[in-house]
């Protein structure tokens, strides 16, 4: 829970992307807060089969929306295809085994992935445009990364 999104903050703080830490970080933070919230609202019980140990409730799967918007917000910050596809990948493969191991409904974790991708888009909004000057800033000339480090101050 805590380990991936540090990891991720440490490794983007390290390429010089603080922008994209945050948003990064806020997004999963942001998500497991309102997956517990909805859990304790909706009260829906597990299937009766489940073969882990899991907490209370079942919609949404916290893990779908875990994967959902780590996938999503690394996808908006490094805005490439293989990022994209290997996020997919990781959120249908996590949302699977959720079934499979009988830990949730598929609703539940169609609910997570909504959940995942909707946070992470509403929160890509304020941090559009500091995202891609950050993005693009290696690439710029001398000029305009003077000007964004003096719109940073």
């Amino acid at each position: 829970m805590f380990a991936v999104p540090t990891g991720i903050a440490i490794a983007l703080l390290w390429w010089r992307r603080p922008w994209a830490a945050l948003y990064v970080v806020l997004a999963i933070a942001v998500s497991a807060a309102l997956v517990q919230v909805i859990k304790q609202l909706i009260g829906r019980p597990r299937p009766v089969d489940i073969l882990v140990v899991a907490d209370f409730g079942s919609f949404p799967s916290g893990h779908s929306a875990n994967a959902t918007v780590t996938a999503a917000a690394l996808g908006i910050v490094f805005w490439r295809v293989w990022v994209w596809a290997a996020g997919a990948v990781y959120t249908a493969g996590m949302m699977l085994s959720r079934t499979y191991l009988g830990a949730h409904w598929i609703s539940d974790t169609i609910g997570g992935l909504l959940l995942g991708v909707g946070v992470a888009v509403i929160l890509w909004a304020p941090f559009a445009m500091r995202l891609h000057l950050e993005r693009e800033a290696p690439h710029s000339p001398p000029r305009i990364r003077q000007a964004i480090r003096r719109n940073d101050a």
